[in-house]
């Protein structure tokens, strides 16, 4: 297993976790829009976010093998993103995003290896806080970040706005 930032070849395959966390979704069938495009360049651009990915291939390194991750899988993704903050004595907090294990691998152990990467990957960075939110309909979701020691501390709201 290897836990790296994505790549844009990483994309579709990214985005067939996020349709559909029931079924495996070939990426092939995944048309990537021209808003995922400028996303995930967006996310790429900016140092405060980052798309992850859980991959089955063996670590990997420099240009020739490049090409071999065409071969790899993705497993798993999250999205990181650090947030400055004045509370916690100025720490930055780590924001928990788009977190989807594939639906054939899930109880394996995946979803709490990249979710413990990624509190790592906080910490190293100075975050004092790892926060997430989730859909109430996700019921499962919800009991497994408790067995990883997320508390639901606080009650969450969205406003969706029209274009």
């Amino acid at each position: 297993m290897i836990f790296r930032e994505a790549t844009r070849q990483d994309l579709p395959a990214v985005l067939a976790l996020l349709a559909d966390e029931d079924t495996v979704l070939d990426p092939a069938s995944i048309v990537v829009g021209e808003a995922h495009e400028r996303a995930f360049a967006a996310i790429g651009a900016d140092p405060r976010n980052e798309m992850l990915v859980l991959t089955d291939g063996p670590s990997r390194t420099g240009e020739a093998d490049k090409a071999n991750k065409a071969d790899e899988v993705v497993l798993g993704c999250l999205q990181l993103t650090y947030i400055p903050g004045l509370g916690r004595d100025g720490q930055e907090r780590a924001l928990v995003e788009a977190v989807r294990i594939r639906a054939d691998r899930r109880g394996s152990g995946l979803g709490a290896e990249l979710m413990r990467l990624a509190t790592e990957r906080a910490r190293a960075r100075g975050c004092g806080l790892v926060q997430l939110t989730s859909s109430k309909r996700r019921t499962a979701a919800h009991r497994f970040y408790e067995r990883l020691g997320f508390a639901r501390s606080h009650e969450g709201f969205k406003l969706h706005l029209e274009p």
